[in-house]
């Protein structure tokens, strides 16, 4: 099983480094310590065991150094910054892991630009040697790219040269909405296996400063000051350490269980399903900051949302052919949304933006998991407020109607700006289409209990069935899920999820399933004489030159 969880102890790629407000990650990548055997990781190619790595980093920096202002991403390679994915792994992998190895970076990636926005963490990709594919790739993330002019070293986006691919971590998303590259001067670079050095990037666009190598690591200083004036986190700050997930697995043949403090997954593989339980707060919940700050890590809004992140990866990852996860709560309405009180009360303290973050950010990667969606709201539930966005983030909602011990839901003001989903809108403005008076009539129940039938009445739920209908209509709509197939469903729920106006993110993300997703089965790529099988060879890719 693939696990997600890390710490800086066993980190095997990446150098962490923290002085005064600057925090530095430097990729040094142990060749022969891939996650999987078969391959090695050479001139600082990078594999799911890297990025895992890196997206540990990140959060550590976020929660455990809060007077970072900035972070430099940088080589502890000479002249060698990132050579990007491992293409030997690439080669050997299946279809779906490669698929989901570039959903997993693209989040990675993305948590860059979130935090810039939201956090206030600034980035700079100080490349100091050679940068293509995935490694360019981690440099368009950032703010601010630095690449030394030592005459040699270049920035390049080679995978369709050399491989029959696509960039396919938001490269060339970033490029033309981002970076505003030319698409001319795109369409040369992209096609360019020998990538471009520094003055032409310069003039590109494609960076954003060079520097001599006598005068880069001076340049990379100050670079990264300018960054972090520009961070409004703060100058004196305790950390919150991040201590390791209580998790327990139990496994056997037709059932996984995993156990978490405040969320239980029960996986039955025979019906291809995975329900998720979540528990609201339990026991005495801190009134103030102070007492929220106390506990640390252990905060029910924190350490939830990191289960939930890390029970989504998890399944993503290990068990592929589970195509419908339902989602269940248990515990008290008003308890949730008196932690999200706490939360919007502080919303300007950096521990809290940093909470309500990790969730903005976790609901997004339900958002792109290719999975069918439910949630199921029975007595006893308690979807409300942030809890209550994991059913917005499902593709139907079923809510029981009974007089006795019913059911109820409820919105806080959190469900109305905090998570908006990577089209950059709430879900609840995308549920309502952007109808602004629905929308206003939603927001004045904020706090209140809704029973069933006001769900129902308002549109916050899909289904009510009576409880003489509900045990039947629930199981139908589960194993007719389960029985279409698994290719047209993921399409058509990345199709519905992101209504309205695209943004860079939703173009990244709806590039990854359609059009890398479909080159990565193309024997172009992938055949016996395809350029990703035949790479480092000698041989020559064989082409079918239809253009489909």
């Amino acid at each position: 099983m693939i696990l997600f969880d890390t710490d800086p102890s066993r980190y095997r790629h990446w150098r962490l480094a923290v002085e005064a407000d600057i925090a530095t990650l430097t990729l040094d990548v142990n060749e022969n310590a891939g996650l999987q055997p078969g391959y090695q990781l050479k001139l600082n190619s990078y594999d799911l065991g890297v990025d895992i790595e890196l997206y540990d980093a990140l959060n550590r920096i976020r929660f455990e150094h809060p007077r970072v202002k900035c972070v430099v991403v940088t080589s502890g390679k000479a002249r060698m910054f990132c050579a990007g994915a491992n293409i030997y792994m690439l080669g050997q992998s299946t279809h779906a892991w490669k698929v989901n190895f570039c959903k997993f970076t693209n989040e990675t990636r993305n948590s860059f630009e979130d935090s810039s926005s939201h956090t206030g963490l600034k980035f700079l990709a100080a490349l100091n040697g050679t940068t293509a594919g995935g490694g360019y790739e981690v440099a368009l993330a950032c703010d601010e790219i630095l690449l030394i002019d030592d005459r040699s070293s270049t920035v390049s986006l080679p995978e369709v040269p050399l491989l029959g691919v696509l960039p396919g971590t938001g490269g060339l998303t970033r490029l033309t909405d981002k970076r505003k590259v030319r698409r001319d001067l795109a369409d040369v670079f992209c096609t360019n296996a020998d990538g471009v050095r520094a003055e032409r990037a310069l003039e590109w666009k494609l960076v954003d400063a060079i520097a001599k190598p006598q005068a880069f690591d001076a340049a990379v200083r100050e670079r990264a000051a300018k960054l972090a004036a520009q961070s409004d986190r703060p100058n004196e700050a305790a950390g919150i350490k991040l201590m390791p997930l209580a998790r327990t697995i139990n496994n056997t043949q037709q059932m996984t269980d995993l156990r978490y403090s405040a969320l239980d997954v029960a996986v039955d593989r025979t019906a291809r399903t995975a329900t998720f339980t979540l528990r609201g707060p339990d026991g005495e919940q801190p009134h103030d900051l102070d007492a929220a700050l106390k506990l640390g890590n252990q905060w029910w809004p924190l350490r939830l949302a990191r289960e939930l992140d890390d029970a989504i990866l998890l399944l993503r990852t290990n068990e592929l052919d589970l195509g419908t996860w339902l989602f269940k709560s248990r515990g008290d309405v008003g308890t949730v949304l008196a932690a999200d009180a706490l939360l919007m009360a502080n919303d300007k303290h950096w521990f809290v933006r940093e909470v309500i973050a990790f969730w903005r950010r976790t609901l997004r990667r339900l958002d792109v998991s290719s999975r069918s969606l439910l949630a199921v709201i029975e007595p006893g539930s308690c979807f409300a407020g942030t809890l209550f966005e994991v059913a917005l983030a499902c593709d139907r909602s079923y809510m029981l109607d009974i007089e006795d011990n019913p059911p109820s839901i409820a919105l806080s003001t959190l469900n109305f700006a905090a998570y908006t989903m990577g089209s950059g809108i709430t879900r609840l403005q995308a549920r309502y289409c952007g109808d602004a008076h629905k929308l206003e009539g939603v927001r004045a129940t904020l706090g209140k209990s809704l029973a069933t039938a006001d769900a129902r009445d308002l549109g916050l739920v899909t289904f009510t069935p009576d409880e003489l209908d509900w045990e039947e209509e629930v199981r139908v709509a589960i194993e007719e899920r389960a029985s279409l197939s698994p290719d047209a469903l993921t399409a058509m729920e990345a199709s519905l999820r992101f209504g309205g106006a695209e943004t860079m993110e939703t173009r990244i993300f709806g590039r990854l399933s359609a059009w890398q997703n479909w080159v990565f089965n193309r024997p172009n790529a992938v055949g016996e004489q395809g350029a990703l099988k035949v790479y480092g060879s000698g041989a020559k890719p064989r082409f079918d030159w239809k253009r489909v």
